[in-house]
């Protein structure tokens, strides 16, 4: 018989949860079961980068992950639906467009912003709870500026102008924070004086961020302070009207004019949890207390996670927080003890929340976090702040879209990021347009044509000739760094170059002149030797010229990178008979000239610039490479990412090379692929 799993909710510990017992349920090779998950929205939303939509940092569609994309090949059934009740003595989830009957039920419906009763606050104040806030926000933003750019009154410009953003936890002070970095940005596109803009971060609470420690509060409002953030602490909000926000201090109420209120005061749970607490034991806020395996206390086959949970551990004195990493750890439990619970197969797994910290951004520049253990935390600078906010996003991202998502993360917010708003302040942001990279790329194309065309000229397909290839430039290259042996080691160096004479064309034994004289002018050979730097053994950087430095140009310096691995497999591979020499260089010959015809006309253009970038690495590391012939590894690393897209085949193949590619099934399931 069949078991019915349902999962209400996609936010964060929904998701995760229907994923983990998808692929449980794969693992035990169990058919007979079937999973769904219901929301009114056809993608799960970022929720903690809403703020970074809303000051216009980055495109909405860069915090919305396609549901349809997330269970692809997997055994979950995607529902839009609005879930308006749940009957549990029939197990049945009621949606407005179906029912859903269920064997075990997960409820992650996750939260929504509380009002507290606050008059106006719903009629008045902007939300940041949603992907559709964050629009509105965004829209409301920039409609203030546009309208007070033609305000002539200069009070009601004032007003139009000033922001107040009440709440100073999480969510406000990120959003407070993103919106100071934009007003300049916006002052500039709109022409007006920053002395205008007002920008207020209000909250009841005697600090910011309370979940932090006192110092590392203090370095957000002084962070927040420069930015020309106002911070009124220590004032309740008591109404919010159409152009006012009214705050009581004490028994003083003030009145403060403004344009526009952005509310990130506090959650409760959703509609439907709220609604669910009057049928089974709740605890306050929508959250539906649960025992120690995330079960109701009520119905031992409904499970509660992330936001919608109320557990206190063993030890602690309050709830688990609703954060994202009580939603990712919830999921786990959860989906652990609902396989349990079907198969009657396992223990049951207990849940303990641990806490590795916190960090908020304070704009796209500036971070900090307190991070460690469960019982030992420390605080990070702002660098290792924001590129461990970025790094916990990619290890969720990995679980949830993998390369797919991120991808797409790593290009919204290092590599198209607007107006230089990143920790690494814009350096990795696209500037260069790409059809300035097309006379380069054709170029570096026609070298590596001429090259091989011009060893197939030489007989590369027909006698073996690496032996002289690599031997005349080893004894060259050691007849300068060790003089002490030059006689015996441009002798010997003579024999092996004669064989490779011709394939002298772009290897170092050139500089040897046995290539073109034979053993009285090689005999002679001089040079300096610039660097010979040994790491451990494993690797030897040398640096040589032909000549004396004085008399030296590019053309005489050559780097050879002498690595024992790559020897050992050049002498027991590449050079262990004539038949593997002929293949080896008949392989080199038509790398050559596909990578050459590759990058002319601009098709598959990353391989055949990563290929072109190895074949140089070969070169370093065997013959060694002229100074005057290294731009081409610089040449294929600037044309490695989009230079085929201008003027280029690329244009036209990989746009249906990707449409082909992700319709594979095991390419939608692993996700290995990007839009």
């Amino acid at each position: 018989m069949e078991s019915k799993i349902v999962v209400v909710g996609a936010g964060y510990a929904g998701i995760l949860t229907a994923k983990k017992v998808a692929k449980k349920f794969k693992k035990l090779n169990k058919k007979d079961v079937s999973i769904t998950i219901i929301d009114r929205n056809p993608f799960h939303t970022m929720l903690t980068e809403l703020h970074e939509v809303a000051a216009c940092r980055v495109d909405e569609d860069s915090i919305k992950i396609s549901l349809k994309r997330v269970f692809a090949g997997r055994n979950v059934d995607v529902k839009l639906d609005t879930v308006d009740s749940i009957d549990f003595d029939k197990k049945c989830v009621n949606g407005v467009n179906e029912k859903y009957d269920y064997d075990y039920l997960v409820i992650a419906a996750g939260s929504k912003p509380t009002d507290f009763g606050i008059k106006g606050v719903k009629e008045n104040a902007f939300m940041l709870w949603s992907f559709e806030d964050a629009v509105v926000l965004r829209d409301r933003i920039q409609e203030m500026f546009r309208r007070a750019s033609v305000e002539t009154n200069l009070e009601e410009k004032k007003r139009l102008l000033t922001f107040h953003v009440i709440g100073a936890g999480f969510t406000g002070v990120e959003m407070v924070g993103e919106l100071a970095e934009f007003v300049p940005i916006l002052c500039d596109k709109y022409e007006i004086d920053r002395s205008l803009v007002t920008l207020v971060n209000a909250d009841g609470l005697s600090r910011t961020v309370p979940n932090l420690d006192e110092s590392i509060s203090r370095k957000v409002e002084r962070r927040l302070n420069k930015m020309g953030v106002d911070l009124l602490l220590n004032n309740f909000v008591q109404e919010v009207g159409p152009d006012f926000v009214s705050t009581k201090s004490g028994d003083r109420i003030t009145k403060h004019a403004t344009g526009t209120v952005i509310w990130a005061a506090g959650i409760e749970g959703s509609d439907i949890t709220t609604a669910v607490t009057k049928q089974i034991k709740g605890g306050g806020r929508g959250r539906v207390q649960v025992d120690k395996y995330l079960r109701s206390v009520d119905k031992d086959n409904v499970f509660v996670v992330g936001d919608n949970m109320f557990f206190i551990c063993e030890g602690e004195e309050r709830p688990v927080p609703q954060v994202v990493e009580n939603a990712e750890q919830s999921a786990d439990v959860a989906a652990h003890n609902i396989v349990s619970a079907v198969t009657g197969q396992g223990e049951m797994e207990s849940y303990t929340h641990k806490n590795h910290g916190f960090m908020v951004c304070i704009g796209g520049r500036y971070g900090v976090a307190s991070v460690g253990t469960v019982n030992k935390k420390f605080s990070l600078p702002s660098f290792l702040a924001m590129f461990s906010k970025h790094f916990i996003n990619i290890v969720y991202f990995v679980q949830v879209l993998g390369w797919n998502k991120i991808f797409s993360y790593i290009k919204h917010e290092f590599f198209t990021i607007r107006n230089c708003r990143s920790f690494v302040g814009g350096h990795f942001s696209n500037r260069t347009p790409s059809f300035l990279l097309v006379l380069l790329r054709v170029w570096l194309g026609c070298v590596w044509l001429f090259e091989g065309i011009m060893k197939v000229v030489e007989g590369w397909f027909n006698a073996p000739k690496l032996t002289g290839f690599f031997g005349g430039a080893s004894a060259w290259f050691n007849s300068i760094i060790n003089p002490g042996a030059a006689a015996d080691g441009v002798t010997a160096a003579t024999g092996a170059a004669a064989e490779g004479a011709a394939a002298a064309a772009d290897a170092v034994t050139a500089a040897t002149g046995a290539a073109a004289g034979g053993a009285g002018e090689a005999a002679q050979a001089v040079g300096t030797a610039l660097m010979n730097f040994d790491f451990l053994g494993l690797i030897q950087v040398i640096l040589v010229s032909g000549k004396a430095l004085a008399e030296s140009t590019l053309a005489d310096l050559a780097v050879k990178l002498n690595i024992p691995l790559m020897n050992w497999f050049v002498d027991n591979v590449i050079l262990s008979s004539d038949s593997m020499q002929v293949f080896m260089q008949g392989f080199i010959v038509i790398a050559e000239i596909l990578i050459g015809l590759a990058l002319i006309g601009g098709l598959f253009t990353f391989p055949a610039s990563l290929f072109s970038i190895i074949l140089q690495f070969m070169f370093v590391c065997t013959t060694g490479l002229y100074l005057n012939s290294i731009w081409m590894v610089f040449a294929g690393i600037a044309v490695l990412i989009g230079a085929g897209r201008t003027f280029g085949l690329d244009y036209y193949v990989m746009p249906w090379l990707k449409k082909k590619w992700k319709k594979i099934g095991f390419v939608k399931r692993l996700y290995i692929y990007h839009d």
